[in-house]
């Protein structure tokens, strides 16, 4: 049994092959798959046997996504249709990932799976949208996982933005009025191998929609604070910079983004024991690999 995981070189992609241990895992980039070419799809899932299927493929860059609003939609909706449709054919189940950015962000407290949907910008609606070509191609073999504020050891995110501000700034302004659950990618891919592992196992699942994220719920603000006490307490950086707190629409970007990214993670360790990471745990290992390979 063969585990094929797209957007091998992503934040999560990488952390699915490097925690991957013996489950049989192959990680395709986007330069060894495009998801989005169905001829191409369907020779590597033949070809390497898959027997199921992780995405974590996708366009991620939510201000870009205004400016380039085709290229989002085709890695965000017709990429995981195409996926699914290829799934669908071979009989085999889709893990895929998606966003807290399907939601609206006005509910006061954390988001459960059903939830009322309702995006603010390209990015979300085509997240959303690439749920809703998973759910109609593959009604009983799909997993979407819903993450927020995702950050890792490898690529960009907002982790890394911080602590190169901390050496170039005395004084970094950071919104203090959204919410949500910073999610550690490991943490992320572990989730996801759980589900794999029990699949495998021959398991009868219940599949569905998911939400993951980290606790506890904090601000960009806040999470930006612990960044920089942990950086300096580990040496990645030589001074704490003042943090300085912003309103939202004091710091205007293209994409709107959702006040409340809070999501309800009791559904996914009612069925699958996985509990929701602490994102300063995560903090902790992201800084430790640093160190490791600087």
């Amino acid at each position: 049994m063969t585990i094929v995981v797209t957007g091998a070189l992503g934040q999560v992609g990488r952390e699915l092959v490097l925690r991957a241990g013996e489950q049989p895992l192959v990680g395709l980039s986007r330069a060894a798959l495009d998801i989005d070419d169905a001829d191409a799809v369907r020779h590597a899932l033949d070809e390497q046997r898959a027997t199921l299927v992780i995405n974590a493929a996708g366009w991620t860059a939510v201000d870009r996504a205004e400016a380039e609003p085709d290229a989002a939609w085709r890695a965000n909706r017709d990429g995981p249709a195409v996926l699914a449709d290829a799934c669908a054919a071979r009989g085999i189940p889709l893990l895929h990932l998606s966003t807290d950015y399907v939601f609206d962000g006005r509910l006061p407290g954390p988001y459960a799976e059903a939830a009322a949907v309702g995006p603010l910008g390209v990015y979300g609606r085509s997240k959303l949208a690439g749920e809703e070509a998973v759910r109609e191609r593959l009604p009983d073999r799909h997993l979407i996982l819903r993450v927020a504020w995702v950050f890792g050891a490898h690529g960009s995110n907002f982790v890394r933005t911080m602590l190169r501000l901390a050496r170039e700034r005395e004084v970094v302004g950071v919104v203090a009025d959204q919410y949500g659950g910073p999610t550690h990618a490991g943490a992320i891919a572990d989730a996801l191998l759980t589900i794999a592992a029990r699949y495998r196992a021959g398991e009868a699942l219940r599949w569905g929609t998911y939400h993951l994220c980290g606790t506890p719920v904090t601000t960009w603000h806040g999470f930006a604070e612990t960044i920089f006490t942990e950086a300096r307490r580990t040496g990645l950086i030589d001074r704490v910079p003042l943090v300085r707190p912003i309103r939202t629409d004091a710091y205007p970007l293209p994409a709107p983004r959702p006040a409340n990214s809070a999501l309800d993670c009791s559904l996914l360790r009612e069925h699958f024991g996985v509990e929701s990471p602490s994102w300063i745990a995560g903090l902790t290992d992201v800084f430790a690999t640093w160190k490791r390979n600087p």
